[in-house]
């Protein structure tokens, strides 16, 4: 386990990096507008959107813009808008021309098809049916299950740039942006790890390139449990979770132990094994700080470990993916020429030093260098100058 001046080592790395952008995405939120007629649940929607579904009795109000379909053209300008259908209805010949609309302007639009129970409503999915699934979600506004799963994945895949303040904004997305922000971290960590591991593979570079490691992956599973942190409308200052999550910083530190003990088998065995470690210790980081922005408690060691074992196996199978699409380059087979016979012969070989020829004693500290070393590695003398 890391000793904290360890952590505070790591949190001096980050201070290298602006955080101040990072900062501004969670602070900024995002500009929402919802659009949509009477009766279709908008105002449900946008109630949800501040609701914490762990924490119902948390909410948040955040802005969004609740807008009438003769309004629509007040919704420009806004990071995401939301049309709301009755799934029920059957012409829905305005709210397609607005969608359209939009579109041919860039506005990044969600059609939100909120089912009631009448079970008609199958013919207002075929009339969208020319739209891209990513733009068309069919559900209940009252569904938990619907918004923090489909519709919440939804959102974040038309906001990848702002997904720190959505979730600061709207508690709704909260767990949905925490996965996604857990699991990009931990595949790039994945991918930083094949491209090393295969560099390593040339012995210069293998000493550098470890250490390069443990910069890079101590950074980013830093930065994770900061941007985590602004997503769940935490503190924005970075040297407050020093104190809070130095245990769980300090068990990903041991982890990077482990892989850089995994050095020696790069050459044959060792690419997938460090890539499975810096996957899993990203990962166990990410959720476990997950659990307690949830629950307000650290996971057991007990459970650390156990969520390690699977995270473990998971990073195996994610590196040996990302290894088969490294590519390979086909060198040509070179047939080499036969040598003759007289050029094997023993005394065509040229004569070895002799153990006397092979050392070079210092002039300076009397200790011994190989014949062709310029100074001495001892001393750092010249080897051709005289005594001094």
């Amino acid at each position: 386990m890391a000793k904290v001046s360890t952590l505070s080592n790591t949190f001096n790395t980050i201070k290298e990096v602006d955080l101040r952008p990072l900062r501004q995405q969670a602070l900024n939120g995002v500009r929402m507008s919802i659009v949509g007629a009477p009766g279709s649940g908008r105002s449900t929607l946008a109630a949800q959107l501040r609701r914490d579904p762990a924490r119902p009795e948390n909410q948040t109000d955040s802005p969004v813009l609740i807008l009438d379909l003769e309004q629509a053209a007040q919704a420009s300008g806004a990071d995401l808008i939301i049309l709301v259908v009755d799934h029920r209805k059957l012409d829905t010949t305005l709210e397609q021309g607005l969608a359209q609309q939009w579109a041919n302007a860039n506005q990044r639009v969600l059609i939100l098809l909120n089912e009631f129970e009448e079970p008609q409503g199958s013919k207002s999915m075929i009339a969208w049916s020319n739209w891209s699934r990513r733009r068309v979600v069919l559900g209940s506004v009252l569904d938990e299950h619907f918004l923090t799963n489909r519709f919440a994945g939804v959102v974040i895949d038309l906001l990848p740039n702002h997904v720190l303040g959505l979730g600061r904004a709207f508690p709704l997305f909260r767990v949905a942006v925490a996965h996604y922000l857990i699991n990009d971290t931990s595949l790039s960590n994945a991918a930083y790890s094949i491209s090393t591991g295969l560099a390593e593979i040339v012995p210069i570079f293998d000493i550098p390139l470890n250490v390069a490691d443990m910069v890079v992956l101590t950074k980013t599973q830093a930065y994770l449990v900061y941007k985590l942190g602004l997503a769940f409308g935490f503190s924005t200052q970075w040297q407050d979770y020093v104190a809070e999550f130095s245990s769980v910083l300090g068990a990903g530190f041991l982890w990077r132990q482990i892989a850089r003990s995994l050095v020696g088998l790069i050459p044959v065995y060792g690419i997938i094994p460090k890539v499975a470690v810096a996957y899993s210790g990203t990962y166990v980081v990410g959720h476990a700080v997950l659990q307690w922005y949830i629950t307000g408690r650290h996971i057991s060691t007990r459970q650390m470990r156990e969520l390690y074992r699977q995270a473990f196996l998971r990073g195996k199978a994610v590196g040996a993916r990302l290894l088969e699409k490294v590519p390979r380059p086909h060198l040509p087979k070179v047939k080499l020429p036969r040598l003759p016979r007289r050029a094997a012969q023993k005394d065509a070989l040229p004569a070895l030093p002799s153990q006397s020829a092979a050392i070079k004693a210092c002039p300076q500290c009397a200790k011994e260098s190989a014949a062709d070393a310029a100074f001495c590695q001892y001393c750092a003398h010249p080897m051709d100058s005289p005594e001094s």
